[in-house]
């Protein structure tokens, strides 16, 4: 219907259908109306014209973006067809055939393709049985003994699956030990989360203890303070060392125990690589070359230089005072100013002292906060490098204004 037969028909209704009174204010008037059919194109015009605007100007502001972010070269690997290039790449993966085949030209990219979809759909979590229809089990894991392929019978109460599953649990109670290695693996995992440390020290504590659990090298020794033996040893191996002080605090074990424990791994640890060593050469090949079933390295003490960038960190200094701060602990070291203090007080006296040059300074009270020493053993620490400063401090290390030995206090 056009809008003149429209504007024709309300016409007719209006004139034919008026009350008597005259009092037409409940109708249309024909000239809004008209006005209202009429203004249908302009009203589809102005809509179109605020569309395109918007394109433009979300387009002009994409650019601006553009010029503003710098560019960075795109390094991931994909993989795309050499035939079509197209980018994205239109692949297609085949699992019947194993075969990854391109979509547009049917050109195969890559054959014997693993399946990674499951089996099937599985609802184990909402059976009132617990039927889990799955037939996979879970990746092996290293720190385990054995296969672990075998298949483990779920309790169920009453019937045959309850006898089947106390038969079981008897006949692999005594050649089983990986209960054990579990509850020691989560309590080391718990450890080294509440410190902070990484993934690969965790993996590494747990590789030592899975050595000792398996030659029975500390045999009525209290599986707690083997553990943090195990840690102390891995971080050192991983060299984010760590003191008995804070070993002690994570796992409550004394910390005459933990260095008793330390030395026996140590001694256990280094006969073991000497006896792989000695079966490597006796075989022909080059103990220097073998991959040993231990690998175990021998760890050094810890020195102050290893415990600067931790604590720096931890007290907000920037990385040209750490630098500084590692250099002067090797000096100190080297002159033998130091000597006879532990590496605790002689990294927290080292930061005092480049905290004051440096024009950043640290109170003895906070860095003895994050470093776990009293105030007065840095103050004792510090008059040493003090009285020597004139040999230790470097003149790189202040020229250009960088710093200023007149701000040293004296104690």
């Amino acid at each position: 219907m056009t809008h003149m037969s429209a504007f024709t028909i309300a016409l007719f209704f209006h004139t034919t259908h008026s009350p008597p009174n005259d009092n037409h204010s409940s109708f249309p008037q024909p000239t809004r109306l008209f006005k209202e059919l009429f203004q249908l194109p302009s009203r589809e015009n102005q809509r179109q014209k605020r569309h395109e605007s918007t394109k433009k100007a979300t387009s002009l502001l994409s650019e601006k973006i553009r010029e503003f972010i710098p560019w960075e070269a795109n390094h991931n690997v994909s993989i795309i067809c050499p035939d079509c290039r197209e980018t994205p790449a239109n692949l297609v993966e085949e699992f019947s055939s194993g075969d990854m085949v391109c979509g547009s030209c049917g050109l195969v990219l890559g054959d014997r393709i693993v399946d990674t979809r499951s089996e099937w759909r599985t609802f184990s979590n909402d059976d009132q049985g617990n039927d889990d229809p799955s037939r996979v089990g879970d990746g092996a894991n290293p720190f385990l003994n054995g296969s672990q392929l075998e298949t483990s019978i779920s309790y169920t109460p009453g019937g045959v699956g309850r006898d089947l599953h106390r038969a079981q649990s008897k006949a692999t109670a005594q050649k089983n030990n990986n209960k054990t290695l579990l509850a020691a693996y989560k309590e080391i995992g718990a450890f080294c989360d509440s410190m902070g440390l990484l993934k690969n020290v965790s993996d590494s504590a747990k590789q030592l203890f899975k050595r000792v659990d398996d030659n029975k090298s500390l045999k009525g020794k209290p599986q707690e303070a083997i553990i943090a033996g195990c840690i102390f040893i891995a971080c050192r191996q991983e060299r984010v060392p760590r003191t008995f002080r804070e070993i002690f605090a994570l796992t409550k074990v004394p910390k005459k125990e933990i260095g008793r424990v330390f030395k026996q791994l140590e001694k256990v640890f280094n006969e073991q690589q000497r006896t792989e060593e000695a079966e490597a050469l006796a075989n022909g090949a080059d103990p220097a070359h073998t991959n040993t079933a231990s690998g175990y390295k021998t760890t050094s003490s810890t020195k102050a230089h290893d415990l600067m960038i931790r604590y720096c960190n931890n007290l907000h200094l920037t990385q040209q005072c750490t630098a500084i701060a590692q250099e002067l602990s090797a000096k100190a070291a080297n002159l033998g100013t130091l000597a006879g203090r532990s590496p605790i007080s002689s990294a927290a006296a080292c930061i005092y002292l480049v905290s004051y040059l440096m024009k950043q300074p640290k109170t003895a009270k906070e860095i003895s906060v994050v470093a776990g020493v009293s105030d007065g053993t840095i103050r004792n620490a510090y008059k040493h490098l003090y009285t020597d400063r004139t040999k230790l401090i470097e003149a790189k290390w202040i020229e250009g204004g960088k710093g200023d030995m007149s701000l040293l206090p004296v104690s």
